[in-house]
């Protein structure tokens, strides 16, 4: 078969890889229709993330048909359409047995594309299958269903669950990237007053206001200002950081009020200012975390309902060969104006844009 295989950074090719099988009674073995690429395989081939190792297959999204189980197995059986997990989780852990997936002790968390061989491929093992893949509603289509591997669960869990958002609420969403487009959708299930959604580029506040946002503003615009105009100078109830840079965060905590909650959701890669001499008089709770996906069932389930759409992030939809050109035209979203593309045998390289 063939898979995207890191060589070092800045370094990977689309080549021949071994086919996987079944090693432990546990696993099974997915036969890959869609895949999507994610800003982390972007931080890997920077050298950003230095114990994926040359020679492993990245990836870790994916939707497909379950090929062969190990005897272990029990949710899923060959012929299965599945969504995979971004988390692997062993299910017997303290942690797993809490539903924090993201922090397992037994060989799971974060390991499809990190510590192990990942979906971007023609085939992929899927280690502790019966909790690390999820039977698909017939209603979805690859394309719509893969998202659901990472960023709907990350921008639900990490933003809009640890950030508490509750019906009336002033809700500003720093970064209007697809985890800050899925924060947008998924924070509008629980009734806010408001939506803010801030950026520096005006193609993705055009994609947030079509996806729910009340008010965006152009970080050069002064968006700090505009939450205030609209609070009466309170401040944001929740603000949502999902960018991942020490500017956003610190901006995060200037827009929160009194007794608000700061969700980061931004993988950091500097370290950001924490000004505790301003927010400890604020009563202000700041939360961070690793998406555990504990909450994919549930938002697999309102996809199929119709409750949600996905639909709206995917720009750009490619062939599984055209890897590489998936990866340019994904890297350099600020000419390609790319937010998610997707992968698959079915597909062809062609531009879907969002409807205005």
């Amino acid at each position: 078969m063939k898979g995207y295989v890191f060589h070092g950074p800045g370094q990977a090719a689309w080549q021949d890889v071994p086919d996987p099988g079944i090693k432990d009674s546990t696993d099974a073995v997915v036969r890959v229709d869609a895949v999507t690429i994610c800003g982390t395989d972007l931080h890997i081939l920077k050298g950003d993330v230095p114990e994926v190792t040359p020679g492993t297959v990245l990836g870790h999204e994916a939707v497909g048909e379950v090929v062969e189980t190990g005897s272990e197995v029990r949710t899923v059986r060959p012929g299965d359409r599945v969504l995979v997990s971004c988390i692997t989780a062993c299910g017997r852990c303290r942690f797993c047995r809490e539903g924090v997936y993201g922090q397992c002790q037994g060989g799971g968390g974060w390991i499809l594309g990190h510590r192990i061989d990942g979906t971007q491929a023609e085939y992929v093992r899927v280690p502790y299958a019966d909790l690390s893949v999820h039977p698909l509603p017939g209603a979805l289509e690859s394309r719509d269903a893969v998202l659901f591997a990472d960023i709907f669960p990350t921008a639900y869990e990490v933003g809009v669950i640890n950030g508490g958002v509750r019906p009336g609420d002033t809700v500003a969403v720093v970064g209007a990237g697809p985890i800050g487009l899925a924060a947008v959708l998924t924070a509008r299930l629980y009734s806010p007053e408001r939506i803010i959604a801030v950026d520096l580029a005006d193609s993705r506040l055009e994609a947030a206001r079509r996806l729910g946002a009340d008010a965006v503003v152009a970080v050069r615009e002064g968006p700090e200002q505009l939450v205030a105009d609209l609070t009466d100078g309170l401040g944001a109830d929740v603000v949502i950081e999902a960018v991942g840079v020490p500017e956003s965060f610190e901006m995060c905590t200037r827009m929160v009020r009194p007794g608000g909650r700061v969700a980061n959701v931004g993988v950091h890669g500097r370290p950001a200012t924490l000004h505790l001499e301003d927010l400890w008089i604020k009563n202000v709770t700041i939360t961070t975390g690793l998406v555990d996906t504990s909450a994919t069932p549930t938002l697999l389930r309102m996809a199929a309902s119709g409750r949600l759409t996905t639909a709206p992030l995917v720009t750009h939809t490619f062939s599984l060969n055209q890897m590489q050109e998936a990866y340019d035209v994904f890297a350099g979203a600020a000419e390609t104006g790319a937010l998610k593309v997707v992968l698959g045998e079915e597909r062809h390289d062609v531009l879907a844009v969002p409807p205005a």
